[in-house]
């Protein structure tokens, strides 16, 4: 067998119950490392070739540390094989190599089985199973699914068009301005026609956590099913799908610095023998006759064709090199920076920033607007200033409608960041205003 833990670089030191209105493995002799004062920037490859950028835009797409990228490399270099597909050796390495990072990933989450996870290409994608496999075996017309005016329109569009094919209703929760899910606004939009809520654990706009724990008690207490969006919420905290009372629990391997191209799915195991095949062909099945198929076990009946092994091998990496670090600490740091950030935006006039006015309610994603100033704009100053943020509508159009505005500047951050790029951050933003003539 693969061992995986192998692949190393010399730098890599790799809640209770909410209230619904409330806004390990071992380090492998790796050093122990204070997160304040070591800002990790050494251990990211593209941090050295651009030693110039604040990179601030994780929440659309994390880096990469350099033994994530080694370990990609080696998968190809040394087991380069199609899993599943051969006898000989290289083939029989490979799938066990892919079997022990489905163990990982299942260590990570809680999963009770490591066949409960399904390698997807991203959380899209992973969403869309659920939505197009699992949701027309348990809905029928005039039953409800529920799911936030907040999210990303991955976990929305696909419940469009699932509720349009079956009869279903779509119903929304709305927060209020400041981002929390009220218990009055959930009580009156979850019962007994609810078969499915759809929740991001994380708002890629506002930065809230929902409280997802409590809206799954609330759904299984009606014979319901809780699906969570975990891109915005995995990278930066600890996740417990048995916890969270998570059905269906999706993310991505990029937001968590591993490879672009590779996801997860998990799902409790009697819900995924009872879902048909989203996608044919490959190895997702166990026969084939010219009248019909029959298909292979979980997970591989998910997986059609082939599955982006050298992906899901470097994830394994990423989890390693996150874990070895702590959720604990990456979260206190993330949390540590947000506020600095957000308490230096508020002292720059002119400067808007949705949701709540505690930063520690932000987990590290600020959307801000500027008086005057169009988003596009905003980003492109900060760019001249070597600052990377992102402006658009976010993938969230309808909560940007429900909060008034066609689209926002957003700062989103992980442990790598330092205060120096906050503060020049701050710096940059505080002089944009005058830059564009209005002061």
């Amino acid at each position: 067998m693969i061992d995986t833990e192998h692949v190393k670089c010399d730098t890599c030191t790799a809640p209770e119950p909410m209230e619904l209105d409330a806004s390990d493995e071992a380090s492998r002799g790796w050093p122990t490392v204070d997160i304040e004062t070591n800002p990790y920037k050494a251990q990211f490859p593209l941090f050295q070739q651009h030693p110039e950028i604040a990179f601030l835009d994780s929440a659309a797409t994390a880096q990469r540390p350099a033994c994530v990228l080694d370990a990609e490399r080696d998968f190809y270099q040394r087991m380069n094989a199609n899993p599943l597909r051969g006898l000989y050796s290289l083939s029989v390495e490979a799938t066990e190599a892919i079997a022990k990072v489905r163990q990982q990933i299942a260590d990570l989450i809680g999963a009770a089985q490591a066949n409960e996870v399904v390698f997807t290409r991203n959380t899209s994608e992973s969403l869309n199973l659920v939505a197009k496999s699992f949701a027309p075996t348990v809905l029928e017309p005039g039953d409800e699914v529920v799911i936030t005016i907040m999210e990303h329109h991955s976990n929305l569009i696909p419940w469009q068009q699932v509720c349009r094919e079956t009869g279903a209703k779509l119903v929304y929760l709305y927060p209020t301005k400041t981002g929390q899910l009220t218990t009055e606004e959930v009580l009156a939009k979850v019962g007994p026609k609810t078969k499915i809520l759809a929740v991001g654990q994380v708002s890629n706009v506002l930065g809230v956590e929902n409280p997802v724990k409590n809206l799954g008690k609330l759904v299984h207490k009606y014979g319901g099913y809780l699906v969570v969006d975990g891109a915005q919420s995995l990278p930066h905290m600890p996740v417990d799908v048995a916890d969270l009372g998570a059905d269906f629990f999706a993310f991505s391997a990029h937001k968590a610095m591993g490879p672009m191209g590779i996801g997860v799915l998990w799902g409790k195991m009697d819900l995924l023998n009872a879902m048909p095949p989203m996608l044919t062909g490959g190895e997702m099945i166990e026969s084939v006759t010219r009248e019909g198929a029959v298909w292979a076990e979980v997970p591989h009946k998910f997986e059609a064709g082939t599955v982006n092994a050298g992906g899901a091998y470097a994830l394994a990496e990423a989890v390693r090199y996150m874990k070895n670090i702590g959720f604990d600490a990456i979260e206190a740091q993330e949390n540590r920076l947000t506020r600095i950030a957000y308490e230096g935006m508020m002292n720059i006039p002119g400067i808007r920033v949705l949701g709540s006015s505690d930063p520690d309610n932000h987990h590290g994603i600020l959307s801000f607007a500027v008086d005057g100033v169009h988003p596009h704009d905003v980003a492109e100053i900060l760019n001249a200033d070597n600052i990377c943020v992102r402006a658009g509508h976010h993938c969230a159009q309808p909560l940007l409608q429900y909060l008034g505005t066609a689209s926002t500047t957003r700062v989103s951050l992980a442990f790598y960041n330092t205060e120096d790029e906050i503060r020049a951050f701050l710096e940059s933003l505080g002089g944009l205003r005058r830059k564009m003539g209005y002061e």
